[in-house]
């Protein structure tokens, strides 16, 4: 029962969990930084996306925004996931994430997605050298 439902799905498999991967990916990772968010990730071997979600304190004192974010985050990532290239995903909530709407919130994310898979493709093309297919030599042509 292969449907397009099943790809919306948000499995515990598409899931940051263990403690050792949140600090992997901190280690080595690349970001990016948006008003509302700051996205870290890491490219990995598996064939589809995992999620993590950093809604501290600091973002808000009151649990109820705090969880609002991350529901925003987690719906935006189950929508986006089959066309996001296998890589680990740290979004971290900044403190302006609590004063937006849930639109506000939602157009970054997906401005972050694509932005995401965009550097991950970047990042996996085979790198060229400057003069590859351009003979040696000197300007003057020798």
């Amino acid at each position: 029962m292969a449907d397009s439902t099943t790809s919306l799905r948000y499995p515990r498999a598409a899931r940051l969990l263990r403690p050792q991967d949140f600090a992997a990916l901190r280690g080595s990772s690349a970001h990016l930084s948006f008003r509302f968010v700051r996205c870290e990730y890491r490219v990995n071997d598996a064939a589809t996306a995992r999620l993590g979600m950093a809604v501290s304190r600091r973002v808000s004192k009151l649990a109820v925004v705090r969880n609002r974010i991350r529901r925003q985050i987690r719906e935006s990532f189950r929508l986006q996931r089959a066309h996001l290239p296998g890589c680990d995903v740290l979004v971290i909530a900044r403190p302006l994430a609590a004063e937006q709407n849930n639109h506000a919130l939602r157009d970054e994310l997906n401005a972050l997605w694509n932005k995401l898979a965009a550097a991950i493709a970047l990042a996996k093309q085979p790198e060229t050298a400057l003069n590859d297919g351009v003979p040696t030599g000197t300007m003057r042509g020798s």
